[in-house]
């Protein structure tokens, strides 16, 4: 008896974040693809006009939205499953502290799906290359043209330090906020539109706060060739900010931030109303 419990405690910890990522992942992706296309032809060197401008806003919908449910699916599994095995073992002052480590694992693991993802739909998002290849013809010329680690996971650690940032914030603001409403409430829960609520805000100001590290991140990723000094965030940066100065660094934050701002309310919303569900079921 103790074993199926046992079994069942196992199952409930990795299945209800599998699916409830999954299910926030692909409602967020789809839902605000447009914005992020948007946001991608801004941030792009070539300009926004010449990369699409408004026409084609949904190319490369399809990558993302198959993609996204594994994505978020093993971010959220990673970052419950550390906030189980980590939070015993400090005390309750450090418990943000173990919400970032619990974010970075999560992100770092997330990458290994989403970066591929994100040089195939980019590239179609800004017409780089035929705009008649699939999102899986672009990653086998991206590899036969510019390697493994140039090609397909070009750009790798700079989303890694996008995205780490952006989840040091996020994360533990959303928890931070989750955590004054639950002790403001009479019941001391929240309802899962407070939820998103939080993370509406979080989300909002993690991606204001990491925009020029999504610049960086585009550029690179749509760059062409191998030249080290389009490879590196630092180079890229200083390039922008030579060229446009200090509003060069922000461009696309409007998009970025708007989208992110829905995004956080859908996303969040979306997590913990799946995760209410399946917790239900497993009682």
């Amino acid at each position: 008896m103790e074993g199926n419990d046992e079994s069942k405690s196992i199952l409930k910890t990795y299945s209800v974040p599998l699916v409830a990522g999954a299910i926030a992942g692909v409602s967020v992706d789809v839902a605000l693809y447009p914005l992020d296309t948007l946001k991608t032809r801004l941030q792009s060197k070539q300009g926004f006009h010449k990369a699409g401008g408004f026409r084609g806003v949904y190319r490369g919908l399809l990558t993302v939205a198959s993609t996204s449910m594994p994505t978020s699916a093993l971010f959220f599994v990673s970052y419950e499953a550390t906030k189980k095995v980590a939070t015993p073992l400090v005390t309750p002052q450090y418990v943000p502290f173990v919400h970032m480590l619990a974010a970075s694992v999560g992100e770092v693991l997330a990458c290994v799906i989403r970066v591929p993802t994100e040089i195939a739909k980019q590239r179609k998002q800004t017409y780089v290359g035929k705009q008649s290849m699939s999102s899986i013809q672009i990653l086998v010329q991206a590899f036969r043209t510019e390697g493994f680690r140039n090609g397909v996971y070009r750009g790798f650690f700079s989303t890694v330090l996008r995205d780490l940032p952006f989840s040091f914030i996020e994360l533990p603001l959303w928890e931070f906020l989750k955590t004054v409403l639950k002790e403001r409430s009479d019941t001391g829960q929240i309802s899962s539109f407070q939820s998103a609520l939080c993370g509406s805000v979080a989300g909002g100001v993690a991606a204001a706060a990491t925009t020029p590290l999504d610049l960086a991140k585009t550029r690179i990723m749509l760059a062409e060739g191998c030249d080290s000094r389009k490879l590196r965030i630092k180079p890229v940066l200083s390039e922008i900010y030579a060229v446009s100065g200090f509003k060069g660094l922000f461009a696309g934050v409007t998009p970025r931030f708007t989208g992110f701002l829905v995004g956080g309310f859908v996303f969040f919303g979306a997590y913990d109303g799946a995760n209410s569900l399946i917790e239900t079921y497993f009682r």
